[in-house]
């Protein structure tokens, strides 16, 4: 098994002691990305609609330093601080994945880091 780690400042820089994502042959794990702007490293602003959507822009941007693109994604997992806040997921989503969609999770956590409402983790399979 040979791993590969895959690192974008087109996204956040890891806070702690963890690669952006790794790839297994031509499976890539993607650690969960907050709603943080990469050029300041600060929560960007808004309401909890902007979080989700840097979110996911920042996810796009791990997944497109792999060489993928959203549609290799085949699983999410969404951690929300408040699960009232899902249809928001499901709105900002719909921005970025078209069917077949991946499959996904949505879990109620008590806490993110730095306080945010919305932690997203992906994995992706790249064609071979």
């Amino acid at each position: 098994m040979t791993k590969q780690v895959i690192k974008t400042d087109k996204a956040p820089q890891a806070i702690g002691t963890y690669s952006q994502a790794v790839r297994v042959d031509s499976t890539v794990y993607l650690s969960g990305q907050i709603p943080l702007v990469p050029e300041t490293m600060e929560i960007v602003q808004g309401d909890v609609s902007a979080q989700i959507e840097r979110v996911f822009e920042n996810l796009k941007a791990v997944v497109e330093a792999a060489g993928g693109t959203l549609a290799n994604v085949v699983k999410l997992t969404v951690y929300l601080t408040d699960l009232a806040n899902f249809a928001r997921v499901n709105e900002v989503m719909a921005s970025y994945f078209q069917e077949p969609f991946p499959a996904r999770a949505a879990i109620g956590v008590a806490a993110l880091p730095k306080g945010v409402a919305v932690e997203v983790d992906a994995i992706l399979v790249l064609d071979s």
